[in-house]
């Protein structure tokens, strides 16, 4: 046996790979399978380009066998082999790449070498993160080369030898689990890892837990021995990957079908993504994938997308937002991104050119498809609004970019169940709204409001998440042409009754003291002819000083910093306001007239917000009695 040292500068270098080139354990599966497929895609490429031969119907494939019993799992490939010397080269040789130098060799005759992964070196060092000893057995593909083994337990020291009894082209890696990996001899627990990682691999791997196996196969003889005359068929040997996933394929040449199969098999989402989006991009660099729209609820937090970024088929992560904007993390899909490093290093991604191109084409690829169904397929893409306006809406104002690329494709859900566009709202409603866009916050606790702008030939936009209160002042900034926003609570003179006489003002004063004595606190108040006579009062609330309560509150601020500027707005076509100005100068009805104007108050109130327990309570208690005094009349 030879002897030698791994050609690193410090003794401590291989301890700190161990421990920090990798957040995850689990991903050692990765960069060994990995580098297995590599083995195997550089001899396909020997083979194409005469400078090896294979069987007619040769079939590659990479095993992974796990057997508890012995601590060890095992991954094997049928590539390009190595000899010892390569192995010196390759293994010894900390952060020289394997992959890197046999595009190097070959560039002339194989071209662009897009299928080769690993260009770092540094990935079979994560075996040692769950092993506590390695070995490669190898025998490179090389007319009359001798099978070579190489044996390291984690330190600077290695034995390489001619001793391998591997007799077939390609390597093995023998990983003696330790303590660090002990979970992963467990089937399921590799397995899993297996199938996170390499689903989409380019090579087939085939998967064996040896001890399940060997369970099996006690139980097939025992069943054979009771029951002699049924034949036990073997099941028959499947992957665990799928090696030409749906992203690889032309858009032209996929079938709806295939795209949700596809979405319901890497997202365990039973229900239909309600529309889809092929990237296929080759130039000025190369991107492939597929994002889904699923159906978002209404309430952000709880909204879970799944990004999934890989490289060359190989996994990297989920979300990471450094290539991704961070609001298309609210979808869910594939994106594979082969010049990007499989050691990816968040603080090199968010400075890195290539990146920003990649997530600006992104973007823009989301955007036209969006523009393109509302242009193309508008009643469509209105089905699929209620559903997909929050993702929209925080893209917005997340991205500026976004925001410019959809803004005449945004929708508003109007009161009469239309969905129109910001333009199309001021069009129709231009002779009343002046510029104006009115909205509700809440359809069933303003439903009051809703009728009397019914009334007067008006509608309001439906914007009834927490979301639509920054969005609202993003639009008004930059939505341009003056427009604002006016809750429809705000807006007491669109519901005056035209070419009618109000209260003069010594009525009104009278009103104002009478509601102050009964209330007993001060009270704005204005007494004007609205368009539903059934309607006694309502609440009118200023626009601004309530945006300013809901911000404050929005970010844990204490909103009473901003006392809400509100008047009771007295409707004096009704006949309970009628009758309130008889009886205010009654003494004798002093007390009837109190319940009334607290009533009509609250009746106000409700129409606008829900009434605290308190004044439930009184509102509850006023009402039996005003109940009582009817039905003693």
């Amino acid at each position: 046996m030879e002897k030698g040292n791994l050609s690193i500068t410090s003794e401590n270098m291989l301890p700190i790979i161990k421990k920090w080139l990798y957040s995850d354990s689990d991903i050692f599966i990765r960069e060994l399978v990995s580098n297995a497929c590599d083995a195997i895609s550089k001899f396909k490429k020997l083979v194409q380009m005469g400078e090896a031969t294979a069987a007619e119907d040769e079939k590659y494939r990479v095993d992974v066998t796990v057997d508890k019993d012995a601590s060890t799992i095992t991954v094997s490939d049928n590539g390009i082999g190595m000899t010892a010397d390569e192995i010196k080269e390759y293994i010894t040789n900390i952060a020289f790449s394997g992959a890197s130098d046999f595009v190097e060799k070959y560039k002339d005759k194989m071209g662009e070498a897009n299928d080769i992964i690993g260009h770092f070196g540094l990935g079979f060092y994560s075996a040692f993160m769950v092993a506590d000893k390695v070995q490669i057995d190898s025998l490179s593909c090389k007319e009359g080369a001798k099978a070579a083994r190489w044996i390291c337990d984690g330190g600077v020291e290695y034995e390489i030898g001619d001793e391998s009894d591997r007799t077939s082209r390609g390597t093995t890696i023998t990983l003696y689990i330790g303590e660090d990996g002990k979970a992963f001899l467990d089937g399921w627990k590799l397995r899993e890892a297996l199938v996170k990682y390499c689903y989409f691999m380019p090579t087939e791997i085939y998967f064996t837990d040896l001890v399940q196996e060997r369970k099996d196969a006690e139980e097939a003889k025992k069943h054979t021995e009771e029951h002699p005359d049924e034949a036990v068929e073997p099941e028959e040997e499947q992957p665990v990957n799928d090696t030409r996933p749906l992203w690889l394929k032309k858009p032209s040449e996929c079938t709806d079908e295939e795209y949700k199969k596809f979405y319901h098999t890497v997202f365990t989402d039973f229900n239909d993504p309600l529309f889809w989006i092929h990237l296929n991009m080759d130039y000025p660099f190369r991107l492939k994938g597929i994002l889904y729209f699923p159906k978002l609820k209404h309430d952000l937090e709880a909204i879970e997308g799944q990004v999934k970024l890989y490289n060359n088929q190989v996994f990297i992560a989920d979300n990471l937002k450094e290539v991704i904007p961070e609001f298309l993390l609210l979808l869910k899909g594939t994106i594979d991104c082969p010049d990007l490093p499989l050691n990816v290093s968040r603080s090199f991604l968010q400075n890195d050119g290539y990146v920003t191109k990649i997530s600006n084409y992104i973007i823009k690829k989301v955007a036209d498809k969006l523009n393109s169904l509302f242009k193309k397929n508008r009643k469509e893409y209105e089905g699929f609004w209620d559903d997909i306006n929050q993702f929209i809406k925080y893209g917005c104002l997340r991205e500026k970019e976004f925001y410019d690329k959809v803004k005449d494709s945004l929708l508003y859900k109007t009161t009469e169940g239309e969905y129109v566009t910001l333009s199309e709202y001021i069009d129709k409603n231009k002779e009343k709204c002046d510029n104006k866009i009115f909205y509700v916050s809440d359809v069933n606790q303003q439903a009051q409001y809703i009728k009397l702008f019914k009334d007067n030939g008006m509608e309001a936009v439906e914007l009834t998440t927490r979301l639509d209160v920054p969005f609202i002042s993003y639009i008004e900034a930059y939505g341009g042409a003056g427009v604002t926003f006016a809750r429809i609570d705000s807006a007491a003179d669109m519901l005056k009754k035209k070419d009618a006489d109000s209260l003069s003002e010594g009525e009104t004063k009278e009103l104002s003291e009478l509601f102050k004595d009964s209330l007993g606190k001060e009270i704005k108040l204005k007494a004007e002819p609205l368009m539903a006579e059934d309607v006694s009062a309502v609440i009118e609330l200023s626009e601004q000083s309530r945006r300013m309560q809901e911000m404050s509150a929005m970010y844990g601020m204490d909103a009473k910093a901003f006392p809400s500027d509100e008047s009771l707005v007295l409707n004096t076509d009704n006949n309970v306001v009628k009758l309130l100005l008889k009886l205010k100068a009654d003494e004798s009805k002093k007390d009837e007239t109190k319940l009334i104007c607290q009533q009509v108050y609250d009746l106000a109130n409700m129409s606008n917000k829900t009434l605290s327990a308190e004044e439930m309570t009184a509102f509850i208690g006023r009402s039996n009695k005003i109940l009582e005094m009817l039905a003693e009349k």
